[in-house]
């Protein structure tokens, strides 16, 4: 034993580097025992993958059905415009609809117009509240201007024009009736076609699709004869 002190005394000096020896050592068994570790761990997720969970949809602001029903308002009232735009008959009855210089045409007309202009493409392109809101709206106030419109052409009829005018519009809308009957001959419906218009020059402004639809009309009956 007192060997061993006296080489303890003389060679204290072995112990910093002995010390630093074994500091190396656990360090490398423990970086050794991580990397076991890590590969037990991946070894074993290999052998029992986790089922994958799939991420939640994400929950449209717009429910389904919302921009079909709007779209299928929009197009009611389209229709019940195009009754008069492809009636000539129609529009001599009821000439406020077309006159732009009555303030609730001018209304209906621009109403129908920021409806056009919103309406989507794709019904998937109203994917948040706030388009459809902005369409919703765009189509509520076009139905309301035009009903408010309807109603007062309706109402006043032809009493915005004088008696010689009244006259006019009855002889052509009795014209624009024989111009479409199938009854007449060829000639008898293009002269009344083009006495119609006469009588019509300078009352009412006939939008050019109603021109061409009832054009089309005398066309198509004058070739079946």
């Amino acid at each position: 034993m007192q060997d061993f002190w006296n080489f303890a005394g003389h060679f204290w000096w072995l112990v910093f580097p002995l010390a630093g020896m074994a500091g190396g050592w656990a360090k490398a068994v423990s970086r050794a025992n991580e990397r076991r570790h890590q590969h037990r761990m991946e070894m074993y997720r290999l052998k029992h993958p986790q089922p994958v969970t799939p991420s939640p949809a994400p929950v449209p602001d717009v429910a389904p059905g919302e921009v079909e029903k709007l779209l299928a308002d929009h197009d009611a009232v389209n229709r019940r415009w195009l009754d008069y735009e492809l009636d000539v008959a129609k529009l001599i009855d009821f000439p406020m609809m077309t006159d732009v210089r009555e303030p609730l045409t001018v209304a209906f007309l621009r109403a129908k117009r920021e409806a056009d202009r919103v309406r989507p493409a794709d019904p998937a392109e109203v994917a948040t509240r706030t388009r459809l809101e902005e369409y919703r709206k765009a189509v509520t106030d076009f139905e309301v201007a035009f009903d408010v419109a309807e109603r007062e052409a309706k109402r006043i009829r032809d009493t915005g024009f004088d008696e010689p005018e009244r006259q006019r519009l009855a002889t052509a809308r009795k014209l624009v009736t024989l111009a479409e009957d199938e009854a007449a001959s060829p000639a008898e419906r293009q002269t009344a076609y083009k006495r119609a218009r006469r009588e019509l020059e300078g009352l009412i402004v006939l939008p050019d699709v109603t021109i061409a639809s009832l054009e089309e009309k005398v066309a198509r009956m004058i070739g079946q004869q």
